[in-house]
């Protein structure tokens, strides 16, 4: 399991094959890898949007994010996770956040990714501030519901 909080732009992609390539116990174990990537939208709540600075609290955040996938490992028969989380100035396409996990079978690797995002974006100490196209900045008081 790993979980990375970075400041520069990464490449899911990437992140997926570097820690599957590293992660050698996993060789002929898993049947099926779920794969969730969120991007920077350039619109929100009827407003367009230039850029975004998200914000964690260092530390605190990384044991939240290591709370939740250990809640999803109790749950389904996960063999791996990762989550990468982008920190500091976004722009619009830019990937914000990366969950893979790993399990035997397709259902289970739904599920737990699936409970991985939805509780990361309800529990996970990130404050989102939007700079608007027209200069104005607001603080995001929630996140979207997942499952509208």
């Amino acid at each position: 399991m790993d979980i990375k909080i970075c400041a520069d732009p990464f490449d899911p992609w990437q992140e997926i094959q570097s820690h599957q390539h590293s992660a050698n116990n996993m060789a002929g174990k898993f049947g099926a890898t779920s794969i969730f990537i969120g991007t920077m939208r350039d619109f929100n709540e009827g407003d367009d949007v230039k850029g975004m600075t998200l914000e964690h609290y260092p530390g605190m955040t990384e044991k939240q994010l290591e709370k939740i996938v250990a809640e999803a490992v109790r749950q389904w028969p996960v063999i791996d996770a990762l989550v990468v989380h982008r920190v500091g100035d976004i722009l619009p396409n830019d990937p914000i956040v990366l969950v893979a996990v790993w399990t035997s079978h397709r259902g289970d690797a739904f599920d737990a990714s699936r409970y991985i995002m939805e509780a990361l974006k309800s529990r996970a100490p990130f404050w989102k501030k939007e700079l608007l196209k027209s200069q104005a900045e607001r603080w995001l008081e929630k996140n979207t519901d997942g499952y509208s």
